[in-house]
Order: C-alpha cells, then structure tokens, then sequence
C-alpha cells in the first residue's frame, strides 16, 4: 500500500469532506466513479487515499495534543521567561484541564477528523455500485477492499468517540444532508456509536485478509488489526457506557496471541518496531506506511520524531531534516520537583523526587528500572547502522550522539553547556520566581528529559527516519489487555506474567529474574496502579495515554502527579483533582453553529 498511497483521489474527493461542519458544501471536482474506476488498480489507488488521510489525522499532532499534555507523562511548557513557547496559550490550557468549547486544538481536531470519514463514506457509495468482474476482480477482491475501508473508518471513528463521546453525530452518508449528535440523550447517543463501531468491525473481519510471512499485509487494515481494536474497544466500554466487558476483551486478545487472525510475536529486541524496516517486525499487526518526501510523512515525524528536540538538534544527530521542526517546548513530566541547591547549568542537587511524595502518576523517567536497558541515552553507530537501546536524552549533551563535544544551549542559558534536566521550572528566575513545585507552563531551554522512541539517523541509501512507518497495532497491547482484565480479577500473579512477556526483553539476562521480581520505583506490589504504570511505560509518547489508560483507571481527573494540588498560576485554578466535565472534550462552537442539530456535551 505504500507505493500507491498517493492517489489522485486524495484532490479528486477534496470537496465535501466537512458534511458535519459545513451544511452548504457542494462537490464540485469529484470524478465520476464509472470514469474512474478501471481495474484493481485504480480501487486500491482510491483506498489508499483513505489510508493517507488517516496518517494525517490520526498520527497528526492535534490528536497527540489532546491525549498527552492533559495526562501525566508528557508536557508543553515555555521558556526564555515566558518568550517562547506560549503559543497564546493553546497547548498549556491542556495541560491546566481548562480548555473551553473554543480552544484552538480541539477545533483543529474536529476539522481534520471528518476528513477521512468523509473520504470513507464518499468512497463506499461508490465501492458499493462497481460490478467485480468488470474490474476484472473477484468478487472477494472487491469485498476485501470494502471492509477494509470500513474498518479504518470503524477506526476513525474510535479516536473522535474517544474525545468527544455522545456528543457526536453518526454520520456514514456520501449524501449532503447533514446529521446532528447520533441521539439526544448522551449516553444513548453513545450506545448509539459504540454498537456501530462494534458491528462495523464483527462484519467485516472476515472480508479481510490475514497477514502473511512476509508482512505484506501490514500496511492494510488486517484481520488482527481489525480484532485488536474490537478489543479495545471491549476494553473501554465501561467508560463509553456504563458496561463492563472485560472478559470478552480477554478472550478475544488471546485468540490474537494464539494466532486466530494472523502469527505474531512479540519481538525480542523493541528497537525493531521504531526503525527503519520495522513492518519486518513480528511484533507489527499494523503500521501507517510513511516514506520521505511523499504524503504523511513529515505530519507523521513531527509528531513521533521531533517532540522534545531542541533548535540544536541537528549537531547530536548528525543532520538536520527538511519539512519538520523541532518541539523544544515538549518534554517528559519532571521526576523532580525544584528544592536543593541550584546549578550552574540548571536544576538542582539534592531535589525531592515526586515517587517519594507517594505519586503513582506521573514521574515517568523514574519509574524505569535502573537496569531496563531503555533508561540510557539514545546512541546511534554509523558504521553499524546499529541502534543503542537507551530512548531518552538527559544529561550533558554531547555532538555525534554523546561521543563528540560538549553541546552549548541558547535563549535563556545562551553559550552555556546544555544539560537536559529531570525537572521543570525557572532557575534562572527569569519570567517567574523559582518554587519547589511550578505550575506547567514555566520551564527553561535545558528542562526536561527528552524521549527519542522513533529516532533520528542520517539519510542514507534506504532513506531517512522518515521513511519508518508509523505502528499503530501491535501484539504487545494484546498482552497487555489480558494481563489488566486478569489484575481486575484479582490475579495478580496471572496479570504480572503476561506484563512479563513483554517486558522481559528489556532486561539483560544477568538483570532480568532479579528486576521482573519487583514492580519497580514506586511500586510496593503488583496491583492496579502498577498495571497503569506498565501501560505508561510501555507506550511512553505514543499518544495514547489519555484515552487509553487515564480514562479507564479514573485517574483522569482524579489521579495525582506533578503540579496538581502544589502550584499556582495566575488566574488559574489548580486543584488536586480536576473537575468531571474535563474527562470529554466539548465539541468546538464553531461546529455547533453551522449545525444545530448538534448537542453538546452536557457538561459544558
């Protein structure tokens, strides 16, 4: 799929994409489907318009914005006394949990949601009239394509409910009347729209085809694909509504483990599901294909490449990259808070770590193991092209992946030597003065530990890091959905051996017994705030951890970590817990006034 991934159908279907924004839109460049469809050919090039889309949109930066600055593991913040990085406040407002109907963000995610499931309605009204055989397909060729459509589109609409919830309307028409919100009710309207999600994915699964040992599925909606997010919408349902179904969530990971829809395994050495060739992974189920220079590619490195990389990063990396731009302004939620004594180059010796204030949110570099080989610092071998298995920045930076000279920071600590610190606030006492704890928005050049999960190596002949697909689906969630319905049983120990056949790979094996033992920092046994952790760490800066793990545990509004309950800021409230209304996003006003048939979201 990714050689065809560009399709012209991407412009031909440009119009008529916003039907739940815009009641008047009228298409007007949209190919006849008798003129446009030929043979397989032309079916897959307009199918991988909808794949290319959802790269736009799903891996795009406005739904990672919306999942990880509101939770406990990644943050925006600004520096250079407040100079930079304020972004008139689009980005903190998240993290404060004070975001109105007219945040920017949110209206940015509303706009680009519809998009594909425009693409996809547009395009099933045409699949649905073509004839099979005067395609010269099979009519299970045909069939195929069309559950694979349906099921990216079952995806969409996942991620948009998992934000907006009853809120939304049900749209699955190419025609121009315009839905309002699926039902009046809010928790009808919900039970509306996860029926539909679950029965768009029972009845295409068996339409779309298994992965093979080549992986030549990868880039397609599959059948494991399409069963691991049934599961996980089994998994959430008790928050969609109100229904808990965690025992069929269960059962349906495992026919996944065992190899039902497809032979997977969990990799040994996790570099290979970030780098380049990593479809090859056995890991994979399903990844956005990316390839430099063509569709998504820069929207999908912005998001998984660059967040948390400094103006300067072009001189530990070894080159600078066209398109895209750094997010200095994002790094990972301090461990520290800001008492000791100060250093010269920033932070402070001797500061208390949020573990021992009792935190089981939050301070998410210390909840690694010392041993867990992924608590180094990221290294690359040219040579070798060989990955080193450290993912994060922190420290003394040093030029040509830590072995060349001391790298010099800028803005606020301009000249000095930059060292990346675990904590956030203003040492230099620029802007703000300096407290233990601060609120989010304060910060400096050098604050802040950097993730490097997917990571930045030199072109060469295979391509640049750009060219890495984006994982989606992988077994590991699998894994991890029976080890959390196994923990809400109370079998713990059950639960702690599947986590473990995961996370033993992540131990050397003089290491592992010893360190799979313990639940690690922060932890005094195994139980459900362990279980949130796992799910933390694991999937650390895949935009996953609102929707995927705070909502389902309570913590969302209710957890502890970091600022909450300890810092202040002006004309803000910052309470411990969060107020309920904040656990759904308000659909944007500008929606609502162009359709009234829309209902907002009570709360607000």
């Amino acid at each position: 799929m990714k050689a065809i991934k560009n399709s012209i159908l991407a412009m031909a279907l440009g119009m008529g994409l916003t039907a739940c924004t815009d009641l008047d839109e009228k298409v007007y460049d949209r190919i006849d489907a008798g003129v446009y469809y030929q043979n397989e050919a032309s079916v897959k090039g307009a199918v991988a318009a909808i794949y290319g889309q959802t790269s736009q949109t799903l891996a795009g930066e406005n739904f990672f914005h919306l999942s990880e600055y509101p939770s406990d593991q990644i943050t925006w913040r600004v520096w250079n006394g407040g100079l930079w990085g304020w972004d008139e406040a689009m980005k903190t407002v998240l993290s404060w949990h004070n975001w109105t109907s007219e945040s920017t963000i949110i209206n940015n995610a509303w706009n680009g949601a519809w998009t594909a499931i425009g693409l996809a309605n547009l395009l099933l009204s045409d699949l649905e009239g073509l004839n099979a055989s005067a395609l010269g397909m099979t009519d299970a060729q045909l069939a195929q394509y069309v559950a694979e459509v349906r099921t990216i589109r079952a995806w969409n609409y996942y991620c948009i409910f998992e934000l907006w919830g009853g809120a939304l309307p049900l749209n699955t028409s190419a025609s121009s009347v315009v839905p309002g919100s699926a039902d009046p009710d809010w928790d009808t309207s919900c039970k509306k729209i996860y029926d539909f999600i679950a029965t768009e994915l029972d009845e295409t699964v068996s339409a779309l085809a298994k992965d093979d040992a080549n992986h030549s599925m990868v880039n397609r909606a599959n059948q494991a694909m399409n069963r691991l997010l049934k599961a996980r919408l089994l998994l959430n349902a008790e928050v969609f509504i109100g229904e808990k179904h965690f025992d069929e969530c269960e059962a349906l990971s495992k026919e996944i483990i065992n190899g039902v829809y497809g032979d997977y395994a969990i990799d040994d050495n996790y570099r290979n599901l970030y780098s380049m060739d990593n479809v090859k992974s056995p890991e994979v189920i399903f990844a956005l294909a990316a390839e430099d220079g063509q569709g998504a590619a820069n929207a999908i490195s912005n998001v998984r490449t660059m967040v948390g990389m400094w103006y300067g990063y072009a001189d530990y990396f070894g080159q600078s990259y066209d398109g895209i731009g750094a997010w200095n302004c994002v790094c990972l939620v301090p461990s520290f808070d800001n008492s000791g004594t100060v250093q010269s180059t920033g932070g402070s010796i001797g500061a208390k770590c949020f573990l021992d204030y009792g935190d089981k949110l939050g301070a998410p570099y210390e909840r690694f193991d010392d041993r867990d080989i992924r608590k180094q610092n990221y290294t690359y071998d040219a040579a070798t092209k060989t990955h080193g298995p450290g993912m994060f920045l922190k420290g003394v930076m040093r030029a040509n992946f830590g072995t060349g000279d001391v790298l010099k920071a800028d803005a606020d600590r301009d000249g000095q030597d930059l060292v990346f610190v675990d904590q956030l606030g203003t040492f230099l006492n620029q802007g703000r003065d300096l407290e233990p704890v601060m609120s989010p928005r304060w910060g400096e050049t050098n604050s802040g530990v950097r993730l490097v999960k997917y990571p930045l190596y030199p072109n060469d002949e295979n391509g640049g890091f750009k060219s890495i697909d984006d994982v989606q689906f992988r077994l590991a969630e699998a894994y991890y959905n029976v080890a959390e319905c196994e923990m809400r049983k109370g079998n713990s120990a059950e639960a702690k051996s599947y986590v473990d056949a995961v996370r033993a790979r992540y131990y050397k094996s003089a290491d592992r017994t010893a360190a799979l033992s313990v639940p690690g920092p922060g932890f005094d046994s195994f139980d459900m705030d362990w279980m949130l952790s796992e799910w933390g760490k694991e999937y650390l800066g895949e935009g996953n951890r609102r929707r995927t793990d705070l909502r389902r545990f309570d913590k969302f509004t209710q957890g502890q970590w970091w600022f909450w309950g300890r810092a202040t800021e002006d004309g803000i409230d910052l309470p411990a817990k969060r107020d309920r209304k904040y656990e759904w996003y308000p659909l944007p006003q500008t929606a609502i006034s162009v359709n009234p048939g829309l209902i907002q979201n009570p709360n607000y």
